[in-house]
């Protein structure tokens, strides 16, 4: 039996899965931990991971560790994707952490995140054409799925808070900081080059502001657990119908609103723009929101090796 951990370090949250494998590649989930961090908050021009977020990061990698030190010989993969990736001082803050914790993170490229987003999507949904979404805190990846393959890959520098800290106000969104924002989101969007072949697709939404996104909307219709979204689909008239509701609410409402987690209030504007933008852009009509993502990729990623070494 092993004990695979997964880590996976982004730019809002920082969050911990645990799996037992057995030696014919069975899996069952032992643990799941999320914290947010907010890493990527004030990196700047000059992106620097600041003093009050990395001690943030490492109160949480130091929670982790007391759960993981637990168990029988751990096996260990820990990643970190847009903010440490883009921090100048990435080094600095490497080290740090294998000093206090002894722990390695890979510092995986946008298309590595994606092709696990991939991974973990694929493995626990019936999809054979879509495009994924992953809207993370510093970055969104997009994967192009045909007959079940990823056809196209790409990371584009866009997320949650990098979006709202650039252009949005953390209480009442104006209309001028909204447009501004949507338009650098189209702009980038109009750069991918191969986007257009997802026209009229289904949309298969990961990401914490995606599955918030489901969460207000399965909260509002009564679900008794509102927080299991995997597989879940909204139209794309709930989708803009959610995302102008929250532009109605200062920040004190959108803490209110059913579903929205009060520390992604101040975010979760921004972190909806992307998906909202997309579906309308490639006229799509449906999302479906997969709670299986990097992490999940990795462990499938590890199972695969397993079931390959005793075949």
């Amino acid at each position: 039996m092993e004990n695979l951990v997964v880590i996976d370090l982004g730019s809002n949250s920082v969050r911990m899965t645990i799996s037992e494998i057995d030696e014919a590649g069975n899996h069952k989930t032992v643990t799941e931990e999320k914290r947010y961090v907010r890493l990527s908050e004030n990196m700047g021009e000059e992106q620097l991971l600041q003093p009050a977020a990395i001690e943030r990061t490492l109160a949480a990698l130091a929670e982790f560790k007391a759960v993981y030190s637990k168990l029988d010989n751990p096996e260990i993969t820990a990643v970190a994707t847009a903010a440490v990736r883009q921090a100048s001082n990435q080094k600095q803050f490497l080290k740090q952490v294998k000093d206090q914790f002894d722990l390695d993170f890979d510092v995986i490229s946008g298309a590595q995140e994606a092709r696990y987003d991939y991974l973990g999507v694929i493995h626990t949904l019936p999809i054979i054409n879509g495009l994924i979404v992953d809207t993370g805190g510093g970055s969104s990846e997009l994967i192009l799925v045909q007959n079940r393959q990823m056809k196209h890959v790409v990371s584009i520098p866009l997320g949650s808070v990098t979006l709202s800290q650039a252009y949005l106000e953390s209480d009442k969104v104006q209309a001028d900081s909204l447009f501004s924002a949507m338009t650098f989101v189209n702009n980038v969007f109009n750069d991918v080059w191969w986007l257009r072949e997802a026209a009229n697709l289904p949309v298969i939404g990961l990401g914490g502001a995606n599955r918030t996104l489901a969460k207000i909307n399965r909260r509002n219709k009564n679900f008794l657990n509102f927080e299991d979204v995997h597989g879940y689909k909204l139209s794309a008239t709930e989708v803009y119908s959610t995302l102008t509701q929250l532009l109605g609410l200062d920040l004190a409402g959108r803490k209110k609103v059913p579903g929205l987690s009060k520390d992604r209030a101040d975010i979760i504007i921004g972190g909806l723009i992307p998906v909202a933008l997309l579906m309308r852009l490639l006229d799509s009509q449906l999302i479906t929101f997969s709670n299986a993502g990097l992490r999940d990729g990795i462990l499938y990623d590890r199972i695969n090796q397993v079931k390959a070494a005793i075949e």
